[in-house]
């Protein structure tokens, strides 16, 4: 399978897991979260299975082989998440970590797997004795992956005595956008919520040209990050529907239809009437295993799955997947984004467009940070009031 083509369905898994993770939050709650990275650790589960549970892995992951997935996530790494700030281009910074119980040792295959093709870091700890300290070790790597934005990945109480294993990555991003906003042509104005109320929050604006694509229902924007060196071209793309309280049904599409991702996105610059945006931060976590396991990922969770493929002992058919924690945080500012987020696994015993045309985000729109050339998509979530954080 060729890499468009991987990219293309692990894009189809983000939104439909972006569709289900938006539903089954909050009704008034932001939302911010890396399918890639829940994408990633479910790769890392994945090269430890076999049998049915990695059939349904692999299904689920829409991938037809292990090898296929473990190319992608490889490619994925090397290509998309490599850091460019030091060219110009957006910092990224991306790890995977496993901590395997030191009473255990991980299959050779298994360990060249993860450190060659995930670069992963691999650690002995004492889950049996010190399980508080080894989800503060965890806790301390995401922090430091993420500049500091995700702490208390792993909650008090998700690691213990009976944990085996820790499968983890963290993933942080800030690019400065291609054109910036004037931060004192910023103000406050209403933004209508899904109640019907309204709140005052700022807003952005620009005289500039802008690529905004208009639709039955609905208008894309995008707005680029600044590119580095490399070919890699990062941008933020809004869904804003036309209804105020078109969130949900717009939500539906974007999962729902094949490619109607790529169909829809701004190609060129039109100007526009009025334009604005608000400044939003969110910081957004949940444990994903009840999401996965309604969206037909059971058997991992099951302790009658097969994860034999990760340790040289007896203790390996007993492995299932207890929990998989995810946080997230995005801000989005005058001068661009600060995103990150981690995923940790716990193992346990378009139309025409007419000018002039508005793009005025001030009713609950979707968001998504994509790498435009290969396709990959970073970061999805919605804003429901750009006054809360969460």
């Amino acid at each position: 399978m060729d890499l468009r083509e991987s990219i293309g369905n692990q894009t189809a898994f983000s939104l439909q897991l972006a569709k289900h993770v938006g539903s089954a939050a909050a009704p008034d709650a932001n939302v911010a979260f890396s399918p890639l990275s829940v994408h990633i650790v479910l790769a890392l589960v994945a090269a430890g299975a076999k049998g049915p549970t990695l059939d349904q892995l692999l299904s689920f992951l829409r991938s037809p082989a292990a090898g296929d997935l473990n190319a992608l996530s490889s490619q994925i790494v090397a290509l998309v998440l490599a850091d460019g700030s030091a060219a110009g281009g957006p910092r990224v910074c991306f790890a995977n970590g496993v901590w395997v119980d030191a009473s255990l040792s991980l299959k050779p295959s298994f360990k060249e797997l993860v450190t060659s093709t995930y670069k992963a870091e691999a650690k002995a700890v004492d889950f049996q004795a010190k399980a508080a300290e080894v989800a503060n070790e965890v806790n301390s790597w995401v922090e430091s992956v993420t500049a500091g934005l995700i702490k208390e990945l792993l909650p008090s109480g998700s690691v213990d005595s009976t944990t085996r294993l820790v499968l983890g990555n963290a993933l942080y991003f800030k690019g400065a956008w291609d054109e910036k906003f004037d931060a004192s042509s910023t103000k406050d104005s209403a933004f209508h919520l899904l109640n019907g109320s309204s709140v005052q929050v700022p807003f952005m604006t620009s005289k500039k040209t802008q690529f905004v694509s208009a639709h039955n229902g609905f208008k894309v924007l995008r707005l680029p990050y600044e590119q580095g060196e490399d070919r890699r071209q990062f941008s933020m793309y809004i869904f804003l529907p036309d209804a105020q309280d078109g969130l949900w049904s717009l939500a539906e599409k974007l999962s729902s239809e094949s490619d109607f991702l790529n169909l829809h996105l701004p190609t060129q610059k039109v100007k526009l009437g009025d334009f604005k945006l608000p400044r939003f931060k969110i910081s957004f976590g949940f444990e994903a295993s009840e999401v996965l396991k309604d969206l037909g990922l059971a058997l991992p969770f099951s302790g009658n799955g097969d994860l034999t493929e990760m340790v040289d002992s007896p203790v390996g058919h007993k492995l299932s997947v207890s929990s998989v924690f995810h946080k997230a945080f995005i801000e989005v500012t005058e001068e661009g984004t600060e995103a990150a987020a981690a995923t940790a696994a716990v193992l346990m015993k378009c139309s025409a467009v007419r000018n002039p045309l508005d793009f005025v985000a001030d009713h609950p729109f979707l968001f998504l940070i994509r790498e435009d050339i290969t396709g990959v998509v970073l970061f999805v979530g919605h804003v429901i009031n750009p006054l809360l954080a969460g």
